[in-house]
């Protein structure tokens, strides 16, 4: 969908119809097909005539916006690669969760925020890839749209953690979580849309003012400066103290908690040194930190930290009143690190 267009408030969607010399409920009906039906083409506006379909085509050209490749998991997971407008391919993850009794509990989609990322994090596939361009509002808005549509089923949490770092394109991100968040279109709870960060402070600060309660995500992965800065370089130029001091703030303005995201890598950050650091840095602050077990990367020397590390250090953060959790890996089987299936997709298409 045009990113203009669907980022059109209504009244201001009323206006111009209006100013077309159309009737002012022909704009409820066009918005209704953009935000409760998510429509792909014009010609899907059954309801709507044929002269406003072409004004909206020649005012608001359609951006490109197909499906490129899609796999599904073992335990249900489906990972998507999607083509823009300018050929450009962008992954987005749907993963259910199911009831006992096989049905579906909740569905939640891990967004992309830009086409490859700036940040380099050396356990990344999406770093080895460089960044290209952020996302637009209707790119983000568009991946939620079709992972619902694939499942047919309503999308209840969403996790702005797949390629790209969302604070370096924060206004169109802030804006596609609005719509997403807006009765009139997914109406998914702000409290359900978690934004994950490598600590941008200018982000952080910014969130803090913001009057939605959407719930953000630091990824930490050390809280020992040099091995922090190894592990995500670019990051480098924020130090923890500053990162700590953001996140004071952030949690003072908005009494809402944090939490940290830790990818446990064998022999790099799982040392009791690291524990210590990490248990220190959470010290004080309304948190929770999420323990990520590590999906292999081809070409990767980072391996996962044994089970038995991972159990010590949940038994240590929790015996510290750290509320601390094991995300489950979810598909692993293919190729389940974010960027890992687009860069192998590219690859196969260059050679």
């Amino acid at each position: 969908m045009n990113n203009e267009l669907l980022t059109l408030p209504q009244t201001e969607l009323a206006a111009l119809i209006e100013s077309w010399g159309f009737p002012r409920f022909r704009a409820m009906q066009v918005y209704e097909w953009l935000h409760r039906h998510h429509c792909s083409t014009y010609d899907e506006m059954s309801n709507v005539p044929a002269a406003v379909r072409t004004q909206l085509a020649e005012a608001f050209p359609l951006d490109t916006f197909t499906l490129f490749d899609r796999q599904v998991s073992q335990d249900g997971t489906r990972k998507y690669v999607f083509k823009l407008n300018d050929e450009r391919l962008v992954e987005t993850v749907g993963m259910p969760t199911f009831n006992r009794d096989g049905s579906l509990d909740r569905l939640s989609v891990c967004i992309s925020s830009q086409v490859g990322c700036p940040m380099a994090c050396a356990f990344c596939a999406t770093g080895r890839e460089g960044f290209t361009r952020n996302l637009n509002a209707a790119e983000l808005v568009q991946q939620v749209a079709y992972v619902q549509k694939d499942f047919d089923a309503r999308v209840s949490n969403i996790v702005v953690m797949g390629q790209g770092e969302p604070f370096l394109n924060y206004d169109e991100v802030i804006r596609a979580l609005r719509i997403m968040n807006s009765n009139d279109d997914l109406n998914i709870g702000a409290r359900h849309i978690t934004i994950s960060t490598c600590g941008i402070l200018k982000g952080i600060n910014r969130l803090a003012e913001e009057p939605e309660q959407f719930t953000l995500a630091i990824s930490l992965h050390s809280a020992v400066q040099a091995t922090r800065d190894q592990l995500m370089p670019q990051g480098a130029q924020q130090t923890l103290p500053e990162l700590k001091n953001a996140l004071t703030h952030y949690i003072k303005r908005t009494n809402r908690r944090v939490s940290f995201e830790y990818l446990l890598i064998k022999g790099v950050n799982d040392s009791p040194r690291d524990l210590d650091a990490l248990i220190e840095f959470c010290s004080g602050l309304l948190c929770h930190v999420n323990l990520l077990p590590m999906n292999p990367i081809e070409g990767s020397a980072y391996q996962p930290a044994t089970a038995q590390t991972v159990s010590s250090w949940i038994d240590e953060l929790s015996a510290h009143g750290i509320e601390t959790s094991i995300r489950k890996s979810r598909g692993a089987d293919i190729d389940g690190a974010c960027g890992q299936l687009k860069n192998k997709l590219v690859s196969r298409e260059t050679t």
